[in-house]
């Protein structure tokens, strides 16, 4: 028994301090990423991710930090290289996690981004996709205030595009703000972003 014991207790320390090292590392991800060193930071979520292959989270942030990297690049090879690596690091996400309206969202930002990247030749492809996901990511999680504010940013480029009136999406960007009031994720490390985003939406939308 006490030889039962012993095995057990290490078998849980083991676990405690592999779920340590898991945190730790993120943390310093995210210090890393916050103090503008996305090298760094972009490096060690690769490192977790090696580490821990069961965990989606440093997956993910590897995908949103390279869709992101894309705003205000020029280089049409370095964009394809980043979205490139986007998509291949959210494949791998899409194998870990399922019917997860966080991954749906990114994936709709990184088609958006090849869209915005080269309409002509993205458009046709991706638009069409990009409000699916949006709708069911909605359908998933519809008090997920990412994912109100994601579908109704998208809703209004679309409107825009079209000629149309953006103003019933302003009130979705408006709803998304109130939702990011009361929003927990499910852990610290878990996605929580665009409220900032959503403030400067909503305010061109009052000019």
């Amino acid at each position: 028994m006490k030889h039962l014991i012993i095995i057990a207790t290490l078998l849980v320390s083991a676990v405690l301090s592999a779920q340590t090292n898991f945190e730790k590392g993120m943390q310093k991800a995210f210090d890393l990423w916050e103090a503008n060193n996305w090298t760094e930071a972009e490096q060690m979520f690769e490192r977790i991710a090696t580490a821990e292959p069961n965990e989606w989270l440093p997956n993910y942030y590897i995908a949103q930090m390279n869709s992101l990297k894309t705003w205000n690049e020029k280089d049409p090879q370095k964009v394809k290289a980043q979205l490139d690596k986007a998509q291949a690091y959210l494949n791998t996400v899409h194998g870990l996690t399922k019917d997860n309206a966080d991954v749906l969202v990114l994936q709709a930002q990184i088609y958006t981004n090849w869209v915005a990247f080269d309409g002509m030749t993205y458009g046709m492809k991706y638009s069409a996709k990009v409000s699916e996901l949006y709708n069911k990511a909605y359908k998933l999680a519809p008090e997920n205030p990412m994912v109100v504010f994601g579908r109704a940013e998208w809703n209004m480029g679309s409107a825009k595009y079209f000629g149309q009136d953006t103003a019933p999406f302003c009130k979705d960007v408006e709803k998304a703000i109130e939702l990011f009031v009361n929003f927990k994720p499910e852990t610290s490390f878990h996605p929580n972003w665009g409220k900032e985003r959503a403030k400067t939406v909503l305010a061109s939308c009052e000019e």
